[in-house]
């Protein structure tokens, strides 16, 4: 693609790497046959072709965004499957980001939607702040019916359309807090290795079984496990939702105890359990290329950083327990298949530990989670996952894995089937407890 950026312009890093971006598409539409939003909606702007357009015109320009532009962009998931299929390899993902960033920076949302996003900004990387929210909307989602819906795909939800999504979305109870930062499990027997394990912040809420199953999995084939103190938020929520300042500084703080970790007392990875989150820390390396404390510290912490699947593949796991008889469905995240390229290790472990593990139809098609896509374009979303939903039926599965949170809580939203992480299976498998729901 031909690009007309002045040398004034090329001079900002972002743009001359957004130059290289854009260069490198050669137009061929590949990406349209997997990007969800046009699957769903038909339109050319929607898929990731027509929206490298609207990004190059509006960087080249250097003029604020129209409220099209903003409209396209803030329907794109960032599931990466155009990446996946690209033949010329563009990276669609930092562009798309770039486009967000330029957009938080120079568009003037309603005064309703900058709410909303600033509290969502705000609450979710915050466990403490998650946990009391989370609760309040146990307590209001009795009313949520009392809210309008519009028709399926309105192009411009409302905040009580949002809100109703939220109030969706918010279980029934919550489980008690996992444990502290700071804590150290010691291996079972002889130590093999030494991690740190990303504690999350919806997940640490919602679902702390999860690490809890990964650490007692860990521990049981004699790795040590820490759970870093002041660790933060990954920084990925704020990243997609163009506050890059927050997302950086969230970086910086957590490439800093990490590295402290690492030096003073040694680690050979750091393990996330929430693949969203797990794609992020593994461009801390590219996010902070630029800055001079933390380039190096930040490729580094990249380099370690792993899927909870990627490390127990290297390890010999203890003889399964399972004998072939629970038909799992693999849901395989966006971030995980697209993001990070790891589509056969989570299904091989399954299968290994005496699953039957069974592919879901349009696999690369997104669930609708997408971080906080789920609660700014329901519609959207919801039409998403129900479309994922009818084809895990198709599998009639006993169980449903994942290695996303969000991902497993957009399911659960629309299916009765048990929805695990594939790390809960993995350590009932091992001599665990079968996997629990709360």
């Amino acid at each position: 693609m031909k690009t007309e950026f002045s040398l004034a312009q090329l001079a900002d890093p972002d743009i001359k790497e957004a130059d290289k971006i854009l260069r490198a598409c050669v137009h061929c539409g590949f990406c349209t046959a997997t990007c969800p939003t046009y699957v769903l909606l038909g339109d050319e702007l929607d898929s990731p072709r027509g929206r490298i357009y609207l990004i190059k015109e509006m960087l080249e320009k250097d003029k604020p965004p129209t409220p099209e532009v903003v409209k396209h962009i803030d329907r794109c998931l960032s599931c990466l499957a155009c990446m996946t299929t690209c033949p010329s390899g563009v990276n669609y993902m930092h562009l798309v980001d770039q486009a967000r960033v330029r957009i938080e920076r120079d568009y003037q949302r309603p005064l309703t939607e900058r709410l909303l996003r600033s509290v969502l900004a705000f609450v979710l990387p915050r466990p403490d702040l998650f946990r009391i929210s989370m609760i309040l909307a146990g307590f209001a989602r009795p009313f949520a019916a009392l809210l309008p819906t519009p028709s399926v795909g309105a192009a411009n939800p409302g905040l009580l359309r949002r809100i109703k999504a939220m109030l969706a979305l918010a279980p029934r109870g919550l489980p008690q807090p996992g444990p502290a930062a700071g804590t150290v499990f010691a291996p079972i027997g002889r130590r093999r290795g030494r991690v740190a394990l990303l504690q999350g912040c919806a997940q640490q809420v919602l679902a702390p079984r999860i690490n809890q199953a990964a650490i007692s999995v860990l521990t049981r084939h004699g790795v040590e496990v820490v759970l870093v103190k002041d660790e933060q938020c990954c920084g990925a929520l704020t990243h997609h939702m163009g506050q890059d300042g927050d997302a950086l500084a969230r970086a910086r703080a957590n490439v800093t105890v990490w590295q402290r970790e690492a030096d003073q007392n040694g680690l050979d990875a750091i393990l996330v359990t929430t693949s969203g989150c797990g794609t992020v820390v593994k461009d801390y390396g590219y996010l902070l290329r630029e800055d001079k404390t933390f380039a190096e510290p930040a490729q580094r912490i990249s380099a370690l950083a792993k899927d909870i699947t990627e490390y127990l593949a290297g390890l010999e796991l203890a003889p399964s327990t399972q004998k072939g008889d629970i038909t799992v469905a693999y849901h395989s995240a966006c971030s995980l298949q697209h993001g990070q390229k790891i589509t056969q290790l989570p299904k091989e472990l399954l299968s290994k530990n005496g699953f039957v593990v069974k592919d879901v139809p349009e696999s690369h098609l997104c669930c609708g989670s997408a971080g906080t896509y789920n609660i700014l374009q329901p519609d959207i979303a919801s039409r998403l996952r129900d479309r994922k939903v009818a084809n895990i039926a198709l599998v009639k599965p006993d169980m449903i894995a994942a290695g996303n949170i969000g991902c497993m809580v957009q399911i659960a939203g629309g299916t009765s089937v048990p929805v695990v992480h594939t790390i809960e299976l993995l350590d009932w498998a091992t001599g665990g407890p079968r996997p629990g729901l709360n």
